[in-house]
């Protein structure tokens, strides 16, 4: 039964036709019945939001965790809750793994627990077998859906609650993006803001563009309008969020690069820091070089990912661009942004890599030096085209090549980090100190962390500081007089 056919079968009213504003009714009803138990019972009923993968999904989480706030759910900090969501990843075959284990150990806390409920979500969910093993394997779930439709999770909740079945709604793709509903932010002072949503680069050993689907980018005047509104909430940094930046507005009717986007942005006032992220090296232009050059407010920190020096793999990968091209960008990047802090990723053991194509990606850590790398050792993902090309390498091999990339990666990233020992950097302080609760922790511009004495009342502040030492990937410092 459809939510449309229950509100005929119950006399309900018709609920109305936006999008927007038929997510925002049935949230609203979900909250009268929460609160009809609440005053029946006197417990007021939890959530907890379980996050893997990327920063996309971490604001997808802040999004349903939004909607479950307004319903009515309070936020606990463990699993055994009356919601459970799972908001998943599939880049990796061992986050799907993690997933299963966690399934399993739920069955026993709803055997305990039978009226929680129990939602997954994500790209993992956009696999038609992952969808079929649930269905067969884990019949105590009782929401499945996709990356497409979150917005539709009050929806999914009252459909779930109706009917007494699960619910699977997977969409395989769409054009729709449904703006203005609830979202919980996991700071008060940063946040981040989508601007995009999949991609059409289709790298053969990605799963992305089949889980998130084609490129689609959010007008202007609507992040614009989010980005101020988070501003007027006390917010000081955003970080804006797509697969792919450098592409944004390429498929709105009035065209806007990337690079005037940011521009606009730059203008909101009381916004004191942009960040952004992911950047494909293949549409990075010299118009976004010149703008972030000039910038007060975007961070002096930019994620390139490389995934592999030799110009032979990165045409395997479909990557579109080759080792000479990376490097002579990197070069005018660090000619238009001379303070810039590079960070990146590197696939490990691709099909067919040899010796001499990972020795062209140790030359390209050599010669960029990183101030940071996220190192992957190749993961065969079915449904890409990387998973059924020959010349799998060895696992022994792809080890030994990942420990010596590893080894070269943390002696730059370190030579790269120590160049701001002694200077006075301003600092975004995020939280007290895990380790000592004397000292706080906080983010330069370009990303790295310092630790350093102070109290919790620095919190969202952004704070001069003395950089005193250079621990490799983080500094020791004090607080500037």
């Amino acid at each position: 039964m459809s939510i449309n056919d229950y509100t005929k079968a119950e006399g309900v009213s018709q609920l109305p036709s936006d999008e927007t504003e038929k997510q925002l009714f049935i949230i609203e009803q979900l909250h009268e019945q929460m609160q009809a138990d609440y005053a029946r019972t006197g417990k007021k009923k939890t959530y907890h939001v379980v996050t893997f993968g990327c920063q996309m999904n971490a604001r997808d989480s802040e999004k349903l965790a939004g909607i479950l706030e307004r319903i009515g759910y309070a936020e606990t900090d463990t699993e055994d809750a009356d919601f459970v969501i799972y908001n998943t990843c599939t880049v990796r075959e061992n986050a799907n793994l993690r997933v299963y284990g966690r399934l399993g150990q739920m069955k026993r806390t709803k055997q305990r627990h039978p009226d929680m409920l129990i939602a997954l979500c994500g790209c993992m969910m956009q696999e038609p077998l992952v969808v079929d093993k649930i269905r067969k394997s884990y019949r105590h779930v009782d929401i499945i859906f996709g990356t497409h439709n979150i917005f539709k999770l009050a929806e999914l909740i009252q459909t779930r609650l109706n009917t007494g079945k699960m619910v699977v709604d997977i969409w395989k793709d769409t054009n729709q993006i449904v703006e203005d509903l609830p979202n919980e932010r996991k700071y008060s002072f940063k946040t981040g803001v989508n601007i995009m949503f999949g991609c059409n680069n289709f790298c053969s050993y990605c799963i992305v563009p089949y889980v998130r689907g084609r490129e689609r980018s959010r007008e202007p005047k609507d992040i614009i309008r989010e980005i101020e509104r988070d501003v007027a909430d006390g917010v000081k940094e955003v970080m804006l969020l797509g697969q792919n930046v450098n592409s944004y507005g390429k498929n709105l009717e009035h065209p806007i690069s990337f690079a005037k986007l940011l521009q606009e942005i730059e203008k909101i006032e009381g916004l004191e820091r942009i960040r952004f992220m992911t950047s494909h090296p293949k549409d990075l232009s010299d118009e976004l070089i010149a703008v972030m050059g000039q910038s007060k407010k975007i961070c002096r920190h930019l994620h390139l990912p490389l995934q592999s020096g030799s110009s032979r793999i990165l045409k395997l990968m479909n990557r579109k661009y080759t080792k000479e091209s990376y490097l002579d960008l990197v070069d005018r990047i660090r000619k238009g942004c001379p303070d810039i802090s590079l960070t990146t990723d590197i696939i490990v053991g691709f099909p067919g890599e040899t010796e001499e194509d990972f020795l062209e990606t140790m030359d390209v850590v050599e010669k960029v030096g990183f101030d940071s790398a996220f190192t992957f050792i190749y993961s065969k993902r079915t449904g890409t085209p990387a998973a059924s090309m020959e010349n799998q390498v060895p696992e022994d091999v792809v080890k030994d090549r990942f420990d010596r990339l590893l080894k070269l990666v943390q002696q730059k990233a370190s030579d790269a980090s120590a160049r701001f020992t002694g200077s006075v950097q301003k600092v975004l302080v995020e939280d007290v100190n895990e380790h000592d609760e004397t000292m706080v922790t906080g983010r330069m511009s370009n990303n790295l962390l310092v630790h350093f004495k102070g109290t919790p009342d620095l919190i969202g502040q952004i704070v001069d500081v003395h950089l005193e030492e250079c621990k490799g990937f983080y500094y020791i410092g004090n607080l500037s007089e």
